[in-house]
């Protein structure tokens, strides 16, 4: 089989922590005719397109996160961030979003009228390399995401296009019953060590651009 040649992506991890049930992640189901990972349970994400390179920003990734995001990597981070709060508004409906104070500027993006995507909430905790040999081949970074800086309302999901079903927020505690691909589970774990503040420094990134799986710490 012929390998195909990596693509950039990004996904919002959606952290909520109101209720009674514990920390929840909004997640959803690929089509079963997906050529990616058909019918697994993921984040909200996907490529990079070209136009996020030029997407104004109302505010800046941390700058913590943008030196994370800048190693071992030729791609922009701000580029990284527009393309996961793109994907995240067009997959749920979900928008992270300031009002945008510079007429000159505009987000032509849908539900984003009078304002700009905010990169400022964006936390960058994974990222990883699908193995070669799969139909798609992705560098996906992961950023986690409070869900109180969300600016629509968190259960309105009416926006949503359909390449994710059945999204809904799910317990952490609850999440790995579903069926998902192992990097999310890992991503899970993560997520859920950030949660109850026991995660390491750093961020994970599995490396698998090269003939063996490499792990590393940016």
């Amino acid at each position: 089989m012929t390998d195909v040649p990596l693509r950039d992506a990004a996904t919002v991890v959606l952290l909520r922590t109101d209720g009674t049930s514990g920390p929840r992640v909004l997640m959803g189901q690929r089509g079963a005719g997906a050529v990616f990972m058909p019918s697994k349970y993921v984040f909200p994400g996907g490529a990079v397109d070209a136009g996020d390179a030029s997407q104004p920003l109302a505010r800046p990734l941390q700058a913590e996160t943008r030196v994370a995001l800048s190693a071992r990597s030729s791609t922009a981070p701000d580029t990284l961030a527009a393309a996961a709060l793109r994907e995240l508004a067009e997959e749920t409906g979900q928008v992270i979003a300031r009002a945008c104070p510079d007429p000159t500027l505009r987000c032509d993006w849908p539900g984003f009228a009078g304002l700009l995507p905010d990169a400022a909430p964006l936390r960058f905790i994974f990222r990883a390399i699908t193995p070669p040999g799969r139909p798609r081949r992705f560098d996906a970074r992961f950023f986690l995401v409070p869900a109180d800086t969300l600016t629509t309302d968190p259960d309105d999901f009416t926006r949503a296009e359909d390449e994710l079903s059945h999204l809904h927020w799910v317990p952490l505690a609850e999440a790995r019953a579903l069926d998902m691909p192992f990097i999310t589970e890992v991503v899970l774990a993560e997520t859920a060590a950030i949660a109850a503040g026991t995660d390491a420094p750093g961020t994970p990134f599995f490396d698998n651009s090269g003939e063996t799986s490499v792990f590393h710490r940016l």
